[in-house]
């Protein structure tokens, strides 16, 4: 039987944090107001609304590893002092010990940044940091590739890059679409279904989530859209393994590390009947690239799509 383990590097940090990925399409984050060729001062419109930074930042803070990914795409690594536990791509990221999730205000500030970047789910410390003069973006879970693009330039703007920002977003706007148009060619309308899993306890992600939107822009079928409960779990229902089986996924993708994953899906109950393990179209995808939704979300793209085609042919 052929397991397929795609590594396309980019991680989820835990299983439970993927599920802020959920809500609703984009909120406009993005671009806005901002001055032409990178002066300052510019205004760009984060999560909470319009941000103004009087001067280009010189240290940079960054508490999300999806956030750290973008500034260095987009030109402005060498403006980043500091980054979370957590940001561990590109290698010459200045990791450390902060956290992302429960930020220390005073770790943070230690640093001594002009421009701290932050994650929805940390919010509430953008007051904190604001009432001792450090200019905050915080920015929301990308629900779909939008999100993507606009964060992008967002940070392009914001670190007086706005046209590698631009031009990042471009590329990698340039390059998914090139992806979903050669696998459709290449495959058709293969009316695939596919069963993305969150962790070992079966929770999955629905077509509202930013992943279920790289599998629908595929062409495949989401099981965990007809999931009871789907719509009230933010996208990230718990699935049962009776549920699964009666679904019968044509292709498995499982978001969590473990060198014994796949086989132990298998050895479920009944799984030796599902099209993907008999198949043996299971993808471990690395954890990382499933759950941030930076740069990087073109590799995760080409990932699904080597295993649809991959599975298209069996």
């Amino acid at each position: 039987m052929r397991i397929a383990r795609f590594t396309a590097a980019a991680v989820l940090p835990a299983a439970l944090a993927l599920a802020a990925c959920g809500g609703p399409e984009s909120d406009g984050s993005g671009p806005s107001d901002a001055s032409p060729g990178g002066a300052f001062p510019v205004t760009v419109a984060d999560a909470r609304g319009d941000v103004t930074l009087d001067a280009e930042p010189e240290r940079i803070v960054s508490l999300s590893p999806t956030a750290t990914e973008m500034l260095f795409a987009v030109g402005a690594g060498d403006q980043v002092v500091a980054a979370d536990e957590y940001s561990d791509f590109p290698e010459e990221a200045p990791t450390t010990d902060l956290s992302g999730f429960t930020p220390n205000v005073e770790a943070v500030t230690e640093e001594d940044p002009d421009l701290v970047v932050l994650a929805r789910d940390a919010e509430d410390s953008a007051d904190q940091l604001e009432k001792v003069g450090i200019d905050v973006l915080v920015l929301e879970a990308a629900t779909g590739f939008q999100d993507t693009y606009d964060q992008l330039r967002l940070l392009g703007e914001a670190t007086g890059h706005a046209e590698e920002g631009d031009a990042e977003a471009e590329r990698v706007q340039g390059e998914i679409e090139g992806i979903v148009a050669d696998t459709r060619e290449a495959v058709g309308d293969t009316g695939l279904s596919v069963y993305h899993e969150v962790d070992d306890a079966m929770y999955s992600a629905t077509s509202d989530t930013f992943i279920g939107q790289v599998y629908s822009e595929l062409g495949l079928d989401n099981i965990a859209d007809r999931a009871d409960g789907a719509a009230e779990a933010g996208g990230y229902p718990q699935l049962s393994p009776e549920f699964v089986v009666e679904e019968n996924p044509d292709l498995v993708f499982l978001a969590y590390p473990g060198e014994d994953a796949a086989a132990d899906l298998e050895d479920r109950p009944a799984f030796d009947t599902v099209t993907a393990v008999d198949n043996g179209d299971i993808v471990q995808l690395d954890e990382d690239v499933s759950s941030r939704w930076g740069p990087r979300v073109v590799d995760l793209v080409q990932s699904v799509s080597d295993a649809v085609i991959t599975a298209q042919e069996d």
